[in-house]
């Protein structure tokens, strides 16, 4: 049986996608997941420069499995991608996380470590998940937030896509002394969120923070925090396929990024829409 299976697993063929930001983060863990993948199954690697590359990576990704090497923004790229193809129902995705923003990864169960994360690949099994798709066809695999106002954006957020403005702030850093500044107040949010067409909380109703997480058999979770007076108040609960959040402009998070502001949204969540390689349990 042993020589069976091991056969088996050298002639899969795997498509092995090398995210640019995890060759320049951390070359060795790199290296260590192709050498390990190498080892058990026939790879092909590809190493795109940029978005455009890796657009057509997957696009001729023929029979052979994906595997993405790369962090959060890497497997949400590839998710994005395949949706709007609508690819996903016929392809399970494998993940190999490299970087910093790993925390996506780790909520769905991927191993962090580089050999474990590429064994599972190898001998672990397909789980289908439910995914969020917003009304503009955006996906979200983990987790959407919607923060306190003056947390939504901040300037690391916008310079974390433009590397020349996190140079320009440091150098300002360098040469004006630091200052102790109070943190903001947070500022609360007035927005009306629904969950199957039913108010949970109206306008009327200032709130913290929301947060809305793919569940299981097909329904989405969502917690709405009230703005406490005095009192802690009591987060509202609610189950359901469909959320609508409307009100004033808003951004939110959904997995590694922050988008927005827009005035109305609505997820639908697509029940086992897409599949994940996760150690065997």
């Amino acid at each position: 049986m042993a020589t069976s299976a091991t056969s088996e697993a050298s002639s899969e063929q795997l498509l092995v996608v090398i995210d640019p930001v995890a060759r320049r983060t951390d070359g060795e863990s790199v290296r260590i997941a192709k050498d390990v993948l190498s080892a058990g199954a026939q790879t092909k690697v590809c190493l795109p420069d940029g978005p455009e590359e890796f657009v057509r990576a997957l696009t001729r990704r023929g029979s052979r499995r994906l595997v993405v090497v790369g962090d959060d923004r890497a497997l949400v790229r590839a998710v994005s991608l395949l949706h709007r193809q609508r690819e996903l129902a016929g392809c399970a995705l494998s993940m190999v996380p490299v970087g910093a923003a790993l925390s996506v990864a780790r909520s769905l169960g991927v191993p962090t470590g580089a050999v474990a994360a590429a064994r599972s690949v190898l001998d672990g099994a397909v789980r289908r998940m439910d995914l969020l798709v917003d009304d503009s066809d955006g996906v979200v695999l983990g987790a959407l937030r919607i923060p306190p106002l003056s947390e939504a954006h901040t300037p690391l957020e916008e310079a974390a896509g433009r590397p020349w403005l996190r140079t320009a702030q440091s150098l300002v850093r360098t040469l004006v002394p630091a200052r102790e500044a109070p943190a903001p107040a947070p500022r609360a949010a007035r927005l009306r969120i629904e969950v199957d067409g039913e108010t949970l909380v109206d306008l009327d109703q200032p709130v913290e923070a929301v947060s809305v997480v793919p569940g299981e058999r097909g329904v989405a979770e969502v917690e709405v925090r009230p703005l406490s007076v005095g009192a802690e108040a009591s987060p509202v609960r609610a189950e359901g396929r469909t959320v609508t959040v409307s009100g004033a402009d808003f951004r939110y998070r959904a997995d590694a990024g922050v988008c927005g502001p827009v005035r109305r949204r609505t997820w639908t969540v697509w029940e086992g829409a897409w599949g994940l390689t996760l150690p065997g349990r």
